[in-house]
């Protein structure tokens, strides 16, 4: 019984079916196992499908593991993120105020040709995930102002950043 990846794709193309599938695969072995308990070779043969069975489950449990999406991030969440990597709370409130101004912590905020958190002018920037738009600010803000607050500042003076 030897399954293509095409197939296992189609297997566990939802979790509803998946376990579905699971269960009918569970009882076709059980069926499988009652059936040849007479017979002397069985043994092995159980051996090898429960092999083939474990390897099955264990794959329908990875396949079926959601990925992070984009509806997994908070606003809560993103600025925890920022405070890891931010030690100082007063740089932290001063890259708050920035971001809070610039995007509202909304990771798809855009602005003519601005993107994402930090609102930078960069395709790249648009595509990365909002943890990765963050180190991305911080670096700019880093190499152009040296720290958070004189970024706000600069942006208080000049309404840009």
């Amino acid at each position: 019984m030897k399954l293509s990846t095409e197939v296992m794709h189609r297997l566990c193309a939802t979790p509803k079916s998946t376990l579905a599938k699971l269960l009918n695969l569970t009882a076709s072995v059980r069926c499988y196992r009652l059936k040849r308990a007479a017979v002397a070779d069985s043994s092995l043969r159980r051996i090898q499908l429960s092999a083939k069975l474990y390897a099955l489950t264990a794959l329908l449990l990875t396949v079926s593991i959601p990925e992070a999406t984009a509806k997994n991030y908070s606003v809560d969440h993103l600025k925890l993120y920022a405070h890891s990597r931010i030690l100082d709370y007063k740089e932290f409130q001063c890259f708050n105020k920035i971001i809070t101004k610039e995007s509202r912590w909304n990771y798809k905020a855009k602005n003519g040709s601005h993107y994402g958190l930090g609102q930078m002018k960069s395709q790249h920037y648009r595509d990365l995930d909002p943890f990765r738009m963050i180190d991305a600010s911080l670096r700019y803000i880093t190499i152009r102002y040296q720290t958070n607050c004189k970024a706000w500042a600069f942006h208080e003076k000049k309404g840009y950043y």
